[in-house]
């Protein structure tokens, strides 16, 4: 997409030094820098604490393979009393 923007004249100078010292287009180097901007922007976003929910116990029953989903899934069934 096509825009026109103003930039100070010292920074136009600094972008086209750069983009000339990287062997890059102006147009790189300006859209790397908005790039960079916006996902620090992003990335500093404050996110919701997850709550896990624990309970006490003596751990895994015996016989419960945790990386078994299949099995696991028919256990959490049969004590829900749904099979």
């Amino acid at each position: 997409m096509r825009t026109t923007i103003r930039l100070d004249d010292q920074l136009l100078k600094s972008a086209k030094r750069l983009a000339r010292d990287t062997g890059t287009s102006l147009t790189a180097v300006i859209e790397d820098a908005l790039r960079q901007i916006l996902s620090r922007r992003a990335i500093k976003q404050p996110r919701n604490p997850v709550k896990l929910t624990t309970v006490s116990g003596l751990g895994v029953r015996p016989g419960v393979d945790l990386d078994d989903s299949s099995a696991l899934l028919d256990l959490m069934e049969q004590s829900h009393g749904s099979s």
